[in-house]
């Protein structure tokens, strides 16, 4: 009965979780609209942050609650699902277009932002307060980027999801009720995870890397696999690319500054998850650096890539 409530629990909190980044982001973007923001923008951060808005939920809400296992896990989970796992998904679906400026800068900085996040994590132990503002700061410099680069790079293309023109009542009400949804699901969520890692036994950091980060990684997959159907499936890339960079310099940087997360210890050893992590973002800038694509062959070197890591998790339980 425990683990079917925890299930039931978590099923309930991934769809408040889902739904409540939908509406958040419609109401973000048609603010950002009105006010004249370039949809480049838009997409790039606000879309980014709308689905990395389940793993910011619940990486602080778990660690609010000292479940720090779920909280990395669940940024580090998410990162290697993004790259391996949901982009291996949609190359397999189309040949994924890659803009210059995505190889040149974002998929190096998310490179970079991994890199900083896996050996400050060893050699620090533990995410502090000033990792968190040092990510924060990264953040910063990278959003001021994307701006002079909506103004002086290539032409925006057009492709992507449209945005929402809401009635000027209705933002509000798409911001909170989006917001309240997020945070409500992510706290059932949190509590079903812990539930059923308590009743099995299983390590907090498992369940984040595992069960919590595919969840929380259902806006991304969603996203890309229906860009890649419809056509747009040069877009796919570019959020994932900005979803994994908000989580770790966003989730990760506000996460530490409210509170340490321990990054190796016996409870939560993230040492091997994290240079996963690194070899995906590494793999994928191989995978598209030369030809500006991600094709089938690419995608299943992805996908086997994960199987073998879940394969390691499995044998570590």
């Amino acid at each position: 009965m425990v683990v079917f409530i925890g299930l039931v629990k978590i099923v309930l909190g991934f769809v408040l979780l889902i739904k409540g980044a939908d509406f958040f982001v419609d109401g973000a973007s048609a603010i950002a609209k009105k006010l004249g923001v370039p949809e480049l923008v838009i997409g790039l951060t606000i879309v980014a942050f709308g689905t990395s808005a389940p793993e910011a939920a619940v990486s602080l809400s778990a660690a609010l609650r000292g479940n720090n296992g779920i909280s990395i896990g669940n940024v580090i989970g998410s990162n290697i699902m993004n790259v391996l796992l949901i982009l291996g998904l949609t190359a397999l679906i189309t040949t994924l277009k890659v803009k210059r400026a995505t190889v040149r800068v974002d998929i190096p900085v998310m490179m970079g932002a991994t890199i900083i996040m896996v050996f400050w994590g060893i050699i620090g132990g533990t995410f502090t307060r000033l990792t968190g503002i040092i990510f924060l700061l990264i953040l910063m410099a990278y959003l001021i980027y994307l701006f002079w680069y909506s103004k002086h790079g290539e032409e925006d293309d057009g492709e992507g999801d449209e945005i929402k023109d809401l009635k000027l009542w209705l933002i509000p009400v798409f911001l909170l009720g989006g917001l309240a949804a997020i945070i409500f699901g992510s706290d059932i969520t949190v509590d079903g995870a812990t539930e059923i890692a308590r009743f099995f036994g299983v390590s907090d950091r498992l369940i984040g890397l595992t069960i919590v980060a595919l969840g929380t990684s259902l806006p991304e997959l969603m996203t890309s696999v229906t860009a890649a159907r419809k056509g747009s499936a040069d877009i796919a890339i570019g959020n994932i690319v900005g979803s994994n960079l908000f989580n770790i310099l966003f989730i990760l940087g506000m996460t530490s500054v409210l509170i340490d997360l321990p990054y190796m210890s016996d409870g939560a050893n993230f040492f091997i998850d994290g240079f996963v992590a690194l070899y995906a973002a590494a793999l994928l800038f191989v995978l598209v650096a030369r030809r500006k694509e991600l094709g089938r062959k690419g995608g299943l070197l992805m996908l086997l890539s994960y199987v073998g890591y879940f394969i390691y998790l499995l044998i570590n339980m």
